[in-house]
């Protein structure tokens, strides 16, 4: 069992959670990521054009974790005290610049670990949602996004296949469930 650290000040305030999403207690960003991590709240949003392609960001150099991975459109914590859909929303007009026309769908959650060397790990329980992002153009914070592409659900697929870009360990996970899910039921950009 970890030690909880003094409550960090609110806007840094992460939710470690159990197994089963229920929340333990504030935690600072920091002492969630450090070592081994502790399992927190998460989410992961992938945004979809007119043309059914995702977008997909490259993670700032400035990024402790996973600097210059290629990843999901979004993903960050809900705060404590905060909602997954109020934090989706705030989480992709700060990192991208882009208003959601559509209240964002939560498709499933997973808990992943993953540890970048002598940095630190994201020990995350990870609500994956997919949102419509009509014809709005990412203005993205380069603190937060390096760079960003259009690429097709095919397109996608095969370089997770080929292995032909840096992929933060997330995505990899989160495309396998979220590819059949969306097959069935497509996201109307």
């Amino acid at each position: 069992m970890h030690a909880f650290s003094p409550c960090p000040p609110p806007e840094s305030r992460l939710i470690a959670v159990t197994a089963d999403d229920q929340a333990l207690a504030p935690l600072s960003k920091a002492h969630c990521h450090a070592g081994d991590g502790v399992l927190h709240r998460a989410f992961s949003v992938f945004l979809f054009d007119p043309q059914g392609r995702v977008l997909l960001q490259r993670r700032s150099a400035l990024k402790p974790l996973w600097p210059g991975y290629w990843a999901n459109s979004c993903c960050s914590h809900p705060r404590w005290g905060e909602s997954l859909a109020d934090a989706v929303l705030r989480r992709v007009r700060e990192e991208l610049g882009v208003e959601l026309t559509a209240p964002p769908r939560w498709r499933f959650r997973f808990v992943y670990h993953a540890r970048y060397g002598a940095v630190g790990s994201e020990h995350e329980l990870c609500h994956v949602f997919t949102a419509p992002i009509g014809a709005a153009t990412p203005h993205v914070d380069p603190d937060e996004v390096g760079e960003w592409r259009w690429i097709a659900p095919a397109a996608l697929q095969q370089a997770l296949d080929a292995a032909a870009m840096p992929f933060a360990p997330w995505l990899p996970l989160e495309w396998r469930q979220l590819s059949p899910l969306l097959r069935a039921d497509p996201v109307a950009g």
